[in-house]
């Protein structure tokens, strides 16, 4: 059976946009998971003795917290590190410095033996559908494989519980013994998806999972991630480079640049009035279809290229791109500050001469 043969857009899927997030107060609690100075150095080596001659600092002193139930989404560039970031806080990487807690229990150099029962809490769906699937083997042993691995013997059965994580994903059970070749992309997606539902964890952390699929697919998915949300009490960790999808699913947003988190807000807060200069930018070109709003707003572009981060500009790293830099920004590293006088904001931003909100080009 080719792809063709198999319907797309599962019959329980509507067609149509990205529902906006709506969170009702209450649901948004207690800390589950806490990242403190987070570092990830990749070494250097080179010579005929593979000697440590420097270091790619993917990621450099990154602080956040996630709460229970919420979304969390971490957006930026190519190379700005958030995608190492998801793998350091699911400890598929080991990290260089800091601190992750999860439920208040520091994960952050265990060994395998013991992150394994953790990894029953924490899963991770990954970018690109295909690659993450075996090809050798069928949906049912994909999807099933979380519970030979952990040793779980699901109530009625491996088969019936795969069969009923299909189903809650929008597939068929009789997809069970097809193998991942004779999906389509959104489909594979919803395979890894149910794969991840497998074992009912607590925190799923979302590598860019819509970015490899087609546009016309991309808003099924994202509404299957929000409808599994509120019918499982998840919590989700968003990497994403596509604003107008983040906008649409987070509830905080946090912007990195070059290996630290320069701006961290609500997500309204942070789309309406961004205060560092690269959100800023960064912004500005989201597209927009109101013709009106597209030519009142202004579309800044940065200057030069993003720099190395195997040798990151010192202080401020953004100093060498900004059209707001100061002497102070080149000597000065500014830190992560709350901004604003309102007591309940948890606005904050890295950044000596802040954008002023009444002056943004975003509106």
């Amino acid at each position: 059976m080719t792809t063709s043969d198999i319907e797309d857009t599962p019959p329980t899927d509507t067609p149509g946009p990205v529902r906006h997030a709506s969170r009702t107060p209450d649901r948004v609690s207690e800390n589950l998971l806490v990242v403190e100075d987070l570092v990830k150095h990749f070494p250097i080596k080179g010579g005929l003795l593979q000697r440590t001659t420097g270091a790619v600092q993917a990621v450099d002193g990154v602080n956040f917290e996630v709460r229970r139930g919420e979304t969390f989404s971490i957006v930026g560039e190519s190379g700005c590190g958030k995608s190492t970031t998801a793998r350091l806080i699911t400890r598929l990487l080991e990290p260089t410095g800091g601190k992750v807690t999860f439920e208040g229990h520091d994960i952050t150099h265990l060994s395998d033996a013991k992150m394994r029962p953790m990894r029953r809490d924490i899963q991770m769906i990954f970018q690109d559908p295909f690659s993450s699937l075996n090809p050798r083997h069928t949906v049912g042993k994909i999807v099933g494989a979380p519970y030979k691995l952990q040793g779980v013997t699901p109530e009625g059965g491996r088969k019936k519980a795969v069969q009923d994580l299909l189903e809650t994903v929008g597939l068929s059970p009789e997809h069970y013994n097809r193998y991942p070749h004779e999906f389509s992309g959104g489909q594979r997606q919803r395979i890894g998806i149910a794969r991840t539902l497998a074992l009912k964890p607590k925190l799923i952390v979302a590598d860019e999972p819509v970015s490899a699929l087609d546009v016309s697919i991309q808003a099924q998915v994202v509404n299957l991630l929000e409808d599994l949300q509120e019918e499982l009490d998840l919590t989700y960790v968003m990497i994403a480079h596509d604003l107008s999808v983040v906008r649409h699913v987070s509830d905080r947003v946090a912007v990195m640049y070059l290996g630290k988190i320069v701006e961290i807000g609500d997500r309204d807060d942070l789309y309406d009035r961004p205060r560092h200069p690269y959100t800023v930018a960064m912004l500005s070109a989201v597209p927009v279809a109101d013709t009106k709003r597209r030519h009142q707003r202004e579309r800044i572009r940065l200057e030069g290229d993003v720099p190395s981060p195997i040798n990151p500009p010192p202080a401020c790293r953004f100093h060498t791109r900004c059209w707001k830099a100061q002497d102070l920004c080149r000597t000065e590293e500014p830190p992560l500050l709350q901004i604003g006088t309102a007591p309940h904001s948890e606005h904050k931003v890295a950044c000596h001469f802040p954008v002023d909100p009444p002056a943004s080009p975003v509106g």
